[in-house]
C-alpha cells in the first residue's frame, strides 16, 4: 500500500476522532511547554550564577588526577586494615541500634498519627500534633542532628545513634502511618462485631495489613542508613566517616576509594539480606485450605 493509499486513511481516522488528536496535540504542547520552561531555568541559573568555562575544564583535569589516586593504591600491605575493618563494625553498630530503636518509637507513635485509629475530637487533634512532630523530626537532616548530640554528649557512637533516632523516627513514623491509613477497614469491622476490643482491632485489623509496609520501610532505611551514617563521621559521631575524614584531610584518596568499595559491598550483602527477609515474611510461602490433600504422583 502506498504513502498515496494512507494519506485518505488518515484523513478519515482524524475525522472520526477529532477531540482525540486534539487532546493529543494539548498535551504535546504542554511537554514542549514544560521542556522550554526547563531549558529556560538552565540558560537564567548558568548565567545568573556564571560557570567559566576555565573552571569547567579546572574542575575535569582535577578529577582526572583524583580518580587516578583512587585507582593506584600506594603500599597497600601496611595499611592498618585491622582500623578500617573495626571502623566499619563501629559504623554498623551505629546504624542497627540507631534504627532499630527507631523503628520501635516510630511504630508506637505512628499509631497515633494515623487518621483511621484517632477519630475522636480530641484524639484528632493529638494525630494532627503528632505530624507535625514527625515533620519536625525529619525536617532536620542527620548531620544536624549529630552536631547538636555531639555539642550535648560528646564525641562517639552514641552522638551518631541518638541522631539516626531523631530523624528515622519522624520519617519512618509519618510513612507507618500513612501505612495504617491505606488498609482496608472490613477486617477491622469484622473483628468489632465479633467483640474485639480496640487494640484487638488495631493489632489484628490494621497491623497485620500494614505489617509488609512495615517491613519493607524498616528493611530500606537499614539500608539507607549504612550509606548515609558515613556522614556522621565528618561531624565527630564515630564510625567509618572519621576514617573518610582524615584521609580526604590527607589528599590519601585510594584509602577512600578502598573504603568505599567494602561500604558498597556491606550495602549489597544486607540487599541480598533484605530481598530474603521480604521474600520470607511478606510473601510467604503457600499453605494448602483445610482439608485439601495433596497430590502425590501416581504409580504405575
Amino acid at each position: 500500500m502506498t504513502t498515496r493509499q494512507l494519506d485518505p486513511d488518515l484523513m478519515t481516522r482524524r475525522q472520526k476522532h477529532a477531540p482525540l488528536y486534539r487532546a493529543q496535540n494539548r498535551y504535546l504542547r504542554r511537554i514542549g511547554l514544560l521542556a522550554l520552561a526547563v531549558v529556560l531555568y538552565y540558560v537564567w541559573f548558568f548565567l545568573q550564577f556564571g560557570l567559566p568555562l576555565a573552571q569547567v575544564f579546572n574542575g575535569v583535569q582535577e578529577l582526572g588526577r583524583y580518580f587516578l589516586r583512587m585507582f593506584v593504591w600506594r603500599d597497600f600491605i601496611n595499611w592498618p586494615f585491622q582500623y578500617y575493618f573495626t571502623q566499619i563494625l563501629v559504623t554498623l553498630g551505629i546504624v542497627f541500634a540507631g534504627t532499630m530503636t527507631a523503628t520501635v518509637i516510630a511504630l508506637l507513635l505512628s499509631f497515633l498519627a494515623a487518621r483511621n485509629i484517632m477519630r475522636g475530637r480530641v484524639t484528632r487533634i493529638i494525630a494532627l500534633l503528632m505530624r507535625r512532630l514527625f515533620d519536625v523530626l525529619r525536617g532536620i537532616d542527620m548531620a544536624i542532628w549529630g552536631l547538636i548530640f555531639v555539642r550535648a554528649v560528646g564525641l562517639g557512637p552514641l552522638a551518631g545513634v541518638m541522631a539516626i533516632i531523631m530523624q528515622d523516627t519522624g520519617l519512618l513514623g509519618r510513612l507507618y502511618a500513612e501505612g495504617h491509613e491505606a488498609v482496608d477497614r472490613s477486617p477491622g469491622r469484622g473483628l468489632m462485631a465479633v467483640g474485639a476490643n480496640g487494640l484487638q482491632k488495631h493489632r489484628f485489623g490494621i497491623f497485620t495489613q500494614s505489617f509488609p509496609t512495615f517491613l519493607a520501610l524498616s528493611l530500606y532505611q537499614l539500608e539507607s542508613n549504612t550509606r548515609s551514617a558515613a556522614v556522621l563521621g565528618f561531624v565527630g559521631a564515630g564510625g567509618i566517616g572519621l576514617i573518610y575524614a582524615e584521609n580526604m584531610r590527607l589528599w590519601n584518596w585510594d584509602v577512600v576509594m578502598f573504603i568505599t568499595l567494602i561500604l558498597v559491598a556491606v550495602v549489597m550483602i544486607m540487599d541480598t539480606l533484605s530481598a530474603w527477609l521480604r521474600r520470607r515474611y511478606i510473601q510467604g510461602t503457600p499453605i494448602p485450605m483445610f482439608g485439601e490433600k495433596k497430590t502425590s504422583p501416581a504409580h504405575p
